[in-house]
């Protein structure tokens, strides 16, 4: 069995967390998206992540409701897009030095707290997604200056990179870096050396997409027949296999998974219970690895 914690930002946490993008789904339904949060605390989960931007508010609004200091749940959020309910896309880019601070006090204000405990500078390096033009191509020593200029404020308690490549990363390291949250899993592996180098750095490997085919053209972990080959033998759902996989590949794995079923929260909580054992490991490493690094828009 894998350790069921690992260390993030000078904490330590259940390697499993929430990611609450889902939460949107529950727009209409607010009690049960409370409800929901309430139940991922009642199993252990004390790291979120969230993001202004996710729901236009909303998933930060319940956030707030929700989850009570006592619960000593660590919030992680990130800043470089901004809500746009208009826009053909429900975000924008927001990369600019002055955008990445307005951003950091919008987060303040809708979490309703005075400190942010890590934020994810959200970078358009690599990985499925918008890639930025004009005025939003922004060096990155320009944006980890107004970064660490706001964890020196006090506004923020630790920095975390998204999106980012191998040297940025490199680039980043003096900055003082507690995570990484890139588009990996099981059938997108373009990012191992990253990987290692976080492992080596003490840096949290925090992957969203975890089971890959999130857009069109992504491949997908349930997708894959030793996926549920590997499933069946343990009597568990090939996403829970995919995301176990992910939690024995490398000791500084987190995973944040979303969902707005309850019965869904459980079982990805569930996933650091499962134990794969050699031969289920080198069938499931056999899997051919397919680029994530697919433009979006």
């Amino acid at each position: 069995m894998t350790a069921l914690t690992a260390p993030l930002a000078a904490r330590t946490v259940l390697r499993t967390g929430y990611g609450a993008l889902q939460l949107e789904r529950l727009h209409d339904r607010r009690d049960e998206a409370l409800a929901l949060l309430r139940r991922a605390v009642e199993l252990g989960v004390d790291h979120v992540d969230t993001a202004e931007f996710y729901g236009f508010g909303f998933a930060n609004d319940v956030i707030r409701e929700a989850l009570r200091p006592e619960d000593d749940v660590l919030v992680v959020t990130k800043v470089g897009a901004d809500p746009d309910p208009g826009g053909r896309l429900p975000l924008r880019l927001a990369q600019r030095p002055e955008q990445l601070r307005a951003s950091v006090e919008d987060n303040l204000r809708s979490l309703g707290v005075d400190r942010l405990a890590v934020v994810n500078l959200r970078r358009l390096d690599t990985g499925p997604g918008l890639r930025p033009e004009g005025d939003q191509v922004v060096d990155l020593d320009d944006q980890l200056a107004v970064m660490t200029a706001l964890r020196e404020e006090g506004k923020i308690g630790a920095i975390g990179l998204s999106s980012v490549t191998l040297e940025g990363l490199r680039r980043a390291l003096p900055a003082g870096v507690v995570c990484v949250q890139n588009a990996y899993s099981l059938v997108s592996r373009d990012d191992e050396d990253l990987l290692r180098l976080c492992v080596a750095e003490g840096i949290a490997w925090v992957p969203f997409f975890p089971l890959g085919g999130a857009f069109s053209g992504l491949p997908g972990v349930t997708d894959e027949p030793a996926v549920h080959a590997v499933a069946r033998s343990l009597g568990v759902t090939p996403s829970q296999v995919g995301l176990a996989w992910l939690l024995h590949h490398a000791p500084n794995v987190l995973l944040i998974p979303g969902t707005a079923d309850p019965a869904h929260l459980e079982a990805n909580v569930a996933v650091g219970g499962i134990t794969l054992d050699a031969a289920m490991l080198a069938t499931l490493d056999g899997i051919r690895s397919r680029s994530s690094n697919v433009p979006i828009g």
